[in-house]
């Protein structure tokens, strides 16, 4: 799946139809999702995939997020590379209205926690702090890191702020593979993508 000198896919501008066209293999892909058999086996073996994977990497802070909609549930895993080291962060996302984009605050089981607008759960009053690694889920992918997401564009104004960038990494099932899928505007590139099969995707930053 990886491209030629990992030469990253340029984006395409959206047409009317082929915004309405993604916004339906977004729901698609949500409800496959959701009704998809054995995720509870697959989310076990994404977990192990993801605790492997993370015994190498040096990062010391790592964002995630809270899972909302069947996604992959990445916290387990992340507090376990946590207590190796008291000096390695967790942060889950919290919305900064005023700039349109996302910050990081450190996230720990038992930690004080309270709803969003939206209904999403983030950590009260915690410390922020910028992700060296960034966990993000994947409703879809495609070759070359394409990640599908919901399509709101926070998390790519979120890592144009963040310096220096931190490594992107998908997590996701691999029923989300789309063969044909193509970047739009508001699309992350990945730097590897993880799946319940391994590490399916990375470029040179990984």
């Amino acid at each position: 799946m990886d491209l030629p000198n990992d030469k990253q896919p340029t984006s395409t501008p959206p047409t009317p139809a082929l915004a309405q066209d993604r916004q339906a293999l977004r729901e698609r892909l949500i409800q496959e999702r959701l009704d998809l058999p054995g995720r509870l086996e697959l989310a076990d073996h994404l977990q192990r995939v993801l605790r492997v994977w993370l015994v190498a990497r040096k990062e010391l802070r790592i964002a995630a997020y809270w899972p909302i909609k069947g996604e992959f549930d990445p916290l387990p895993a992340l507090y376990r590379w946590s207590e190796v080291d008291a000096h390695r962060r967790i942060g889950l996302p919290v919305v900064d209205r005023e700039e349109g984009r996302l910050r990081f605050h450190v996230w720990y089981p038992g930690c004080p926690m309270e709803e969003d607008a939206t209904g999403i759960t983030k950590p009260k009053d915690t410390e922020a702090f910028d992700p060296q690694l960034l966990l993000l889920p994947c409703l879809g992918y495609g070759p070359g890191g394409i990640r599908m997401g919901y399509g709101g564009g926070f998390m790519l104004r979120t890592i144009a702020q963040i310096t220096p960038r931190p490594v992107v990494v998908g997590v996701g099932y691999g029923h989300g593979f789309q063969p044909t899928l193509t970047a739009m505007p508001n699309d992350v590139k990945l730097d590897a993508m993880l799946t319940e099969m391994g590490l399916v995707w990375e470029n040179s930053r990984a």
